[in-house]
């Protein structure tokens, strides 16, 4: 198999996750507003897009064991050593992209993830200052109440 069927598989890679980081741009505008509605249907776009990108991956990875079959676990690496030199470039461009757009991503997404647990935190806070809890957790008496006597003395 030549290396332009791993080429488009890569270019349609590169495009979904590209697409994922436009994505998780927005899912942070929307978690800047609160807008709990919008955020399901970005997140329901979300696992579309990694399902779409999981079964790419299971694609590139046949097709990089076919490059390279006397490889276990092919990766791009080894099959830019076999590819001719046009394929080679190609690859070599698509690779990187690839990796700085999945660390785009990840940044992005870890930023959401600050912002939503700021946004629980907020919250939990308001809940807390509309309705306090008492103080006293436990079932036992409080600190400074005498006890009051019951019917069983278990101190004997």
């Amino acid at each position: 198999m030549s290396a332009e069927k791993l080429i488009s598989t890569m270019e349609k890679l590169l495009k979904l996750h590209k697409s994922l980081y436009e994505i998780s741009q927005k899912k942070t505008e929307i978690v800047k507003i609160g807008d709990i509605e919008a955020l399901n249907q970005i997140l329901k776009d979300e696992q579309a897009h990694l399902t779409a990108i999981n079964l790419l991956e299971n694609e590139r990875q046949k097709v990089t064991s076919s490059l390279v079959p006397r490889t276990e676990k092919p990766t791009i690496e080894d099959c830019l050593a076999v590819a001719d030199e046009s394929s080679h470039n190609k690859l070599d461009r698509l690779r990187s992209e690839l990796k700085n757009t999945i660390s785009e991503i990840q940044q992005r997404n870890e930023l959401n993830q600050q912002m939503l647990f700021q946004s629980l935190q907020f919250v939990n806070l308001s809940l807390n200052l509309i309705a306090p809890q008492p103080e006293d957790y436990n079932y036992g008496q409080q600190v400074g109440q005498a006890a009051t006597p019951g019917l069983l003395n278990l101190k004997a």
